[in-house]
């Protein structure tokens, strides 16, 4: 794994998690810069997954660990699309408060990922 990819993608759903929470709070709906941020953080996702699925074969530690390092890489591209698409189809100020719990889902995954691969060093 690419440490500074981790530490990108971590930021941008740090990012994404307190401006949903904030956008939630003052019952705010979904604007450009939101998914801007949207954007950034699944373009990081995507390169991610590739770079970790490319790596799949050297993950430390054993089958169930590269298990779970194979899903999380295979299920994180998922989740800011889908929060996303929330946002967009509900007008309530509950699809910021989807956004944020995708957001929250992505930065511990991402954490998850880096934990798993930092197994063999």
């Amino acid at each position: 794994m690419l440490f500074p990819l981790t530490v990108v993608v971590f930021a941008a759903a740090l990012l994404l998690l307190a401006m949903s929470g904030w956008y939630a709070a003052r019952s705010r709906l979904l604007d450009d810069r939101l998914l801007l941020v949207a954007a950034v953080l699944e373009l990081g996702v995507l390169v991610q997954a590739v770079v970790a699925l490319a790596h799949l074969g050297s993950v430390p530690g054993d089958k169930a660990e590269t298990a779970t390092f194979a899903a999380y890489a295979i299920t994180l591209p998922f989740l800011p699309p889908a929060a996303i698409f929330l946002a967009l189809k509900e007008k309530t100020r509950w699809s910021m408060g989807v956004a944020a719990v995708a957001a929250f889902a992505v930065a511990v995954m991402t954490a998850r990922l880096q934990q798993i691969w930092n197994l063999g060093g």
